[in-house]
């Protein structure tokens, strides 16, 4: 079934009021910690948690006079909190609030994208054993190289995003850390059991050592955990564009009723979906490399990363997560062309037999070189004469003295090419 995409839950997770309640989370934490150390009175971490309310709008209102947006939103809690609120913020710098909610957001963002990973793979899956079978001509430089089968290609995409998934758990385990060390890491007002206490309150992990921030090799880790699987969703959509091209047309993207095509031309069923994900994948691959420059920042901290982050970690997931579940609608929907795969296999005459050929000489005492030439030799004049190759091989004086009829009948067999297939697909599917 096809699912039309809603990227409203996605968006909504990086929505400044969402922002907002991250951070909030953290204060929330933080104080929590305090409070069972001693240093907040149980009433007032009462009275924090009963009055503390995140209004959007007054926060934009003070930071039009500070240009500080943590510190209008520390000024906003106040106003609501009252004395309490003295508590707020203790110890605490700003990219102890926004880093380690950035964790937070990136977590959730992730398990998200997860999610989708799982759909897809389950898409490869069902498409690959779909197709079990089903024999296509293997192309290498774009050319006619030997046989494979549907069922062997996607399940090789299915691998391939396997590998895609793991990495981006190991990535996601990366950046689920807080860093509560205060304003160059050495912990001036807050102490490491405060922040490994609000860390276990809010599911991370406290980071290991910190400067005023979280470095951004963690985040660098996930946005190019990202961009390779952006690069293998462009390796899927640039397949199956070049399988839909008129001249091999062995698929079609599914077209609905009353969609079109071209404005000009009536007829024209173009693969828009795998048109569109090559081009947003290459900004996922781009947002990687902006996170890879926010690495290098001065001494101890500099803002040269934020503008950036709140560029890329809302587009590169939002993307990512629209771009995994509109492949696995592409795949969901793909049609398969049998009489086509079928015709084109056959295009080249079966000069795809041409190493089974070579083989068997070699095996019959031939030195490789010698049968080599005298394989191309009849390759070429099916080539160019368009006639099929094996019935050229039978006819060669040279070869016949060489291999019997019935090796031959062997030789020809596209059996052979899928021998091994159930055993590829048992260790990929294991």
């Amino acid at each position: 079934m096809i699912e039309r995409y809603s990227r409203k839950e996605m968006a909504q997770l990086w929505s400044l009021e969402n922002r907002y309640n991250a951070w909030l989370k953290v204060e929330l934490a933080v104080c929590q910690a305090w409070c069972e150390k001693g240093r907040i009175d149980p009433q007032s971490m009462e009275e924090i948690r009963q009055k503390v309310a995140i209004d959007v709008d007054r926060i934009a209102e003070i930071e039009e006079v500070t240009r500080h947006d943590v510190i209008a939103f520390i000024t906003s809690l106040e106003e609501k909190v009252g004395p309490a609120s003295r508590f707020i913020h203790l110890g605490c710098t700003s990219s102890d609030i926004v880093d380690t909610a950035n964790a937070l957001l990136l977590v959730e963002a992730g398990e998200k994208i997860l999610a989708g990973y799982d759909r897809l793979l389950n898409s490869l899956k069902n498409f690959a054993e779909k197709y079990r079978g089903l024999v296509c001509m293997g192309r290498t430089h774009g050319i006619h190289a030997e046989p494979t089968t549907y069922s062997l290609k996607f399940a090789g995409f299915y691998a391939e995003f396997k590998r895609h998934k793991e990495r981006f758990e190991l990535a996601l385990e990366d950046v689920r850390v807080g860093k509560l060390s205060g304003a160059v890491g050495t912990y001036t007002v807050l102490s490491p059991d405060i922040e490994a206490r609000a860390c276990e309150l809010l599911g991370l992990r406290p980071d290991t050592i910190s400067t005023q921030v979280v470095q951004r090799d963690r985040y660098a880790n996930y946005f190019t955990a990202l961009a390779l699987a952006a690069g293998g969703i462009e390796r899927i959509c640039t397949e199956l564009r070049h399988l839909q091209r008129t001249e091999v047309h062995e698929v079609e993207e599914g077209f609905g009723k009353g969609q079109k095509g071209s404005s000009a031309m009536p007829h024209k069923k173009n693969p828009i979906s795998a048109e569109n994900m090559c081009g947003l994948s290459r900004l996922i691959r781009t947002n990687s490399m902006a996170s890879m420059e926010n690495q290098a920042l001065w001494h101890e901290r500099d803002i040269s990363h934020s503008s950036v982050e709140r560029v890329i970690m809302p587009d590169s997931t939002i993307l990512m997560d629209y771009i995994l579940h509109r492949l696995t609608n592409l795949i969901d929907g793909l049609r398969v062309i049998p009489r086509n795969v079928e015709r084109n296999l056959w295009g080249s005459y079966g000069l795809f037999f041409s190493q089974r050929v070579l083989t068997a000489l070699v095996d019959h005492g031939m030195p490789r070189q010698e049968a080599y030439v005298m394989v191309q030799e009849c390759a070429m004049q099916s080539w160019e004469s368009e006639e099929k190759f094996p019935d050229i091989v039978r006819r060669s004086e040279k070869i016949s003295k060489i291999l019997s009829s019935e090796v031959l009948d062997t030789v020809f067999d596209i059996n052979y090419y899928t021998r091994y297939e159930q055993m590829i697909l048992d260790r990929v599917f294991e």
